[in-house]
Order: structure tokens, then C-alpha cells, then sequence
């Protein structure tokens, strides 16, 4: 190693990037320590030989390309589609009639059960590549503040673990560095994606809209897996499904700023996810090449991102109580609309707890951003609506979701007897300011003159 160290100060004309690139090359053909199956166990990633070889020509291409150090997020989609694709089947004529006539009916369905407008786009029926290719954009957005600073942090340890004699090369050469890091997460999140689009059986089924405004779809494949061994009919199966993809759909049409709201909420908890850059260095300065599934299992853990700051667990908080609200939004107007279908409740106890629980894809992608999607809370709102429903009738419901300050608060699903005393006009007054709380008032209102409007 010294020697070519020593060959690498002699070589003037090359820059330090060149020199690193062309260490980091020699690496990836195997001319230096470094195994490529080693690296692609270390990555999480499939170690047969097709998938090393598409690791080393991924990472290859990071060295040769991407020279601002960005994360090319094309190798997520090519992963998940790959993925997806690997196992996937045509949907039989017969299932995609069915599945488009139950779309027909529950657009009728939910026209009884809610005052929110029917979409404007025609549903979908999906393959599992096809999911990939239309939800990938939105897991990017999700994952990137992650991504940025796991790739910031492998450039860090990297300068500060790196011999004195490379300081300076690597100094020089942190864009090609975090290019690197961020391909390996870029290929991560693809496989992620990929198997998640084997387990969900519609675009809302993660809870945050993933699809664009207006469209709603079904995944037929999926759909079939998810009715074998219900001893429930294939078609009340699909019924269900439809009602409860197009209420969730038809939310999002109305409410339009719900959707910016939800994902903004996303991207700023992940915005704040620092990685425990010390963790990082004692994982590097222990890694044993000869058992690169230490490694892998330590990045599977989410042990680098370190515990939540109370600022997180906040914003956690809010966020959980929103995705609550919207499901079980979607749960008691589902159950409205399906009061015909006799295996209606079996259907809906299947899907909450497969919501509750989560699939192996969903919990990778926690591990993988630090995020869990599933809202804690969903029985309780669900419970909430209904008494509302119960209470106000289904029209004035349905206004809370007109404006982002009318939505309920987590206050509200603990005591839904305060949500519908306010909807009836029978909560009690604000109390009446007393002397010393109106000179206050009238003296921060000096320079207009006017009061405050009471809430």
C-alpha cells in the first residue's frame, strides 16, 4: 500500500480526484482489498453475481459521473422496477372487469356515505412496476434529507479516518465521495420500493398519497394475494378495496392542501435527522471484511441514526395524529358505504390489522429514514369520526376537512364530546378577560385601535 501511495506523489500530473478514483476503480475490479461481494453483503444488497456486477457499474458511473456530488435517484427506479418486475404477472381479463365494475359501484356507494365529490380521473389498475414507476418520485422526496446527510457523514468520517498522507487528496475530492454513499443509499431505497410494491394493493394503502391529486388505484395482483385464505369472496374483496382507495382518494381532491401538509410534515422530520457521525466511526474503524454482515446489520438497525430530540418526538406526534385522522376519516366512511357487502367487517378488521402491523418493506423503510407510517392512533380516530358522524350527520363531518384550521386536533379524538359541542354551538364561552388581562389587550392594541377577535 505504501508503494503505490509512493506512486501516486510521484504522478504530478494527476489530481487528487483522479488519484482517488483510480484507488476506488482498482477497488471495485478487485486489483485492491476491497471484494465487491463483501461490499454488496455491507450494503444490504443481493449478493449474486448479477446483482455485484450491477453494484460495480452503478458505482462505477458514480466516479465518472455526478461531479456536484448529487444523488442520482434514477438507480432507485431502476432498482424498483426490477424488483417489482422480477415476480410480477398480467392480470387476468376477468379480474380487471371485476375490478373496474367495482370501481363503478363504489363511486355510487361513497356518493351515499359522503358530501366529498367523486374524482375527476378515471382509477387505475396498476402492475407492480408500473406502482413503482408512479410512487418513486414522492419515496425520493422523503428519503433525500436522509440521504444527504448519510452521504455528508460518510464524507466526514472518511477525511477524518483517512491516513495523513491522503488527507489532502480526499479534502479535494468529497463530491465524488458523497456520490458514492449516495448511490449505495439511491440502490437501497430502489430495493426497498421494490418489495414494497409486492405487498401494498393500492395507492393509498401506505396512508400518505402517494399517487397525484385525484388518482386512485388498485394493484390487482396484489389484490388476489390479499384475499387468499379469507374465505371471503374475490369480489366483495375487491369491492371493499375500491371504496376505500377512492374515499382515500376523493380526501385528498377535496382537502387540496392536505396533501402538501402531510409530505411537508414528512420532509421536515427527516430534515432533522442527524447521523451519529461517532457510531459511524466505530463501525468503520471495527468493520471486518471477512464479515461484511455485521455491517449490514448494523445499518438494518438503524443504530446510525441516533435517538429522536424532543423537538422530533413533536413533530412525530403531529404528524401520527394527522395520518390518524385521515385514515380513520377513510375507515368510518369506508363502513358506510359498505354497510351492503355481508363480509364488510371481516374485510375491514384484515386491513387494520395488516395496517397496524406493517410489512417487511414498510418496516425497512422506517429503519432505512427513521420514520414509521403507521399511525398509532388510528382506532381511537376512527372512534372519533364516528361519533361526530353519529352526533352532526355526515355533511358537517365532512367540512372539517374545507380548511387546514378546522381539522381536529389530537385533543379531540382523546374527548370527541369537545369536537361535536363545538359543531353543535354548545361549548363553552371563552372566559370573560378580567381588568388587568384587558389593559394588557388594549395597550399591545394602542396603535390600531382595534381588538383582537375573540376565539
Amino acid at each position: 500500500m505504501s508503494e503505490g501511495l509512493h506512486a501516486m506523489s510521484d504522478e504530478d500530473d494527476r489530481s487528487p480526484e483522479d488519484a482517488l478514483r483510480d484507488m476506488l476503480r482498482d477497488m471495485l475490479a478487485g486489483n485492491a482489498e476491497l471484494d465487491p461481494q463483501r461490499l454488496a453483503g455491507a450494503a444490504g444488497l443481493p449478493s449474486d453475481p448479477a446483482s455485484i456486477q450491477q453494484l460495480i457499474t452503478q458505482l462505477q458511473g458514480a466516479l465518472r459521473g455526478n461531479p456536484d456530488g448529487s444523488i442520482n435517484w434514477d438507480l432507485a427506479l431502476q432498482q424498483g422496477r426490477q424488483l417489482a418486475m422480477s415476480g410480477s404477472v398480467e392480470a387476468p381479463p376477468g379480474q380487471v372487469s371485476a375490478l373496474q365494475q367495482a370501481f363503478h359501484v363504489a363511486e355510487l356507494w361513497l356518493d351515499e356515505a359522503t358530501g366529498v365529490g367523486a374524482l375527476t380521473q378515471t382509477p387505475a389498475l396498476l402492475s407492480r412496476g408500473e406502482w413503482v414507476k408512479r410512487t418513486m418520485p414522492l419515496w425520493t422526496q422523503l428519503a433525500e434529507p436522509v440521504a444527504n446527510s448519510i452521504a455528508d457523514s460518510l464524507t466526514k468520517v472518511m477525511q477524518e479516518q483517512a491516513p495523513e498522507e491522503l488527507q489532502g487528496m480526499l479534502a479535494n475530492a468529497g463530491q465524488m465521495v458523497r456520490a458514492v454513499g449516495g448511490t449505495l443509499f439511491a440502490m437501497q431505497l430502489g430495493q426497498v420500493v421494490g418489495q414494497l410494491s409486492t405487498e401494498v394493493v393500492s395507492g393509498g394503502d401506505i396512508g400518505i398519497p402517494l399517487l397525484e391529486d385525484g388518482q386512485a388505484a388498485l394493484l390487482p395482483q396484489n389484490v388476489a394475494v390479499f384475499g387468499e385464505g379469507l374465505d371471503i369472496g374475490d369480489d366483495q374483496v375487491g369491492l371493499y378495496l375500491a371504496v376505500r382507495e377512492l374515499a382515500h382518494a376523493r380526501l385528498f381532491r377535496h382537502a387540496k392542501w392536505l396533501r402538501l401538509q402531510v409530505i411537508t410534515a414528512i420532509t421536515e422530520f427527516a430534515r432533522g435527522i442527524r447521523i451519529d457521525t461517532e457510531r459511524l466511526e466505530d463501525v468503520a474503524s471495527s468493520f471486518d471484511p471477512a464479515n461484511p454482515e455485521e455491517l449490514r446489520e448494523v445499518l438494518a438497525s438503524g443504530a446510525l441514526i441516533p435517538p429522536k430530540t424532543e423537538a422530533q418526538e413533536a413533530a412525530l406526534a403531529r404528524l401520527e395524529t394527522q395520518l390518524a385522522l385521515i385514515e380513520g376519516w377513510v375507515d368510518v366512511v369506508t363502513a358506510a358505504a359498505t354497510s351492503r357487502l355481508p363480509k364488510a367487517d371481516a374485510v375491514a378488521e384484515t386491513v387494520r390489522r395488516r395496517r397496524a402491523a406493517g410489512g417487511p418493506a414498510e418496516s425497512a423503510f422506517a429503519t432505512l429514514v427513521g420514520l414509521e407510517l403507521r399511525p398509532r392512533r388510528l382506532r381511537e380516530a376512527a372512534a372519533m369520526w364516528q361519533q361526530v358522524t353519529d352526533a352532526v350527520g355526515a355533511a358537517k363531518r365532512d367540512e372539517l376537512w374545507s380548511h387546514p384550521d378546522l381539522q381536529p386536533e389530537a385533543a379531540d379524538i382523546d374527548d370527541p364530546q369537545r369536537l361535536i359541542a363545538k359543531l353543535n354551538g354548545t361549548a363553552p364561552a371563552d372566559p370573560e378577560l378580567d381588568a388587568l388581562d384587558r389593559a394588557l389587550e388594549d395597550l399591545l392594541n394602542d396603535d390600531s385601535g382595534d381588538r383582537p377577535t375573540e376565539e
